[in-house]
């Protein structure tokens, strides 16, 4: 499948081309299982000329058959490459960044490929109940592996201590699956302490693009 880049979009964003726009489809709770129960999920993400990526997802529970039943949840964040950073960026809080941005060619973008021949990103989704997640991976072509490197909880947040997310582009359509580790904290009070035991299936689904960026 060829990608289409966006006009206008900062050369640092096109490693996370592949993802703007808007994508809708169907998912199971948990290990997906046949009594797992089934959700509609509708993500967006758009670009507003600076070097990160708006995201957004809006999850409804279904019947089998598809039929939303009621709101799930919804999440809000940004994605971006995980560089040092640069004079040229904005903020904290209204700080404009320059007008030239930090990295202005292809070629600075290709010398932050990593090791692995990927990009490391950091993303960061906040959720109702006042859970936020700080999460640091790699995206290498149509393939994006994410870890947390901190939740943070509200004082009356629910359990949660680690996750791990994966996506993947196959033939147009855009797959994720989500672990979640809810067991208690390291005794330094960090998740260092959890491992790939701890984590436990969370959601995945299948998504179809209904949009693209210059429609």
């Amino acid at each position: 499948m060829a990608i289409e880049i966006p006009t206008g979009l900062t050369p640092e964003l096109v490693p996370l081309s592949w993802l703007i726009g808007e994508w809708e489809g169907r998912g199971r709770l948990g290990s997906g299982e046949e009594d797992s129960e089934h959700f509609l999920q509708h993500v967006s993400f758009t670009h507003n000329g600076l070097p990160y990526l708006q995201y957004r997802a809006e999850s409804w529970l279904t019947d089998e058959d598809g039929a939303v039943e009621r709101p799930l949840s919804v999440e809000t964040g940004f994605w971006a490459l995980e560089r040092k950073l640069d004079d040229a960026d904005g903020g904290p809080g209204l700080i404009p960044a320059d007008i030239v941005p930090a990295l202005k060619t292809a070629d600075e973008v290709e010398a932050l490929r990593n090791a692995d021949g990927g990009f490391n990103i950091a993303v960061s989704i906040t959720h109702p109940g006042a859970i936020s997640e700080l999460y640091y991976g790699q995206i290498k072509g149509p393939q994006i592996q994410l870890s947390t490197d901190m939740v943070m909880r509200g004082s009356h947040s629910k359990q949660y201590t680690a996750a791990t997310r994966i996506f993947g582009l196959v033939d147009g359509n855009l797959l994720w699956r989500w672990d979640v580790a809810t067991g208690p904290l390291a005794t330094d009070g960090s998740t260092s302490g959890q491992d790939e035991n701890s984590l436990k299936a969370h959601a995945s689904a299948f998504l179809n693009k209904i949009s693209t960026p210059t429609e």
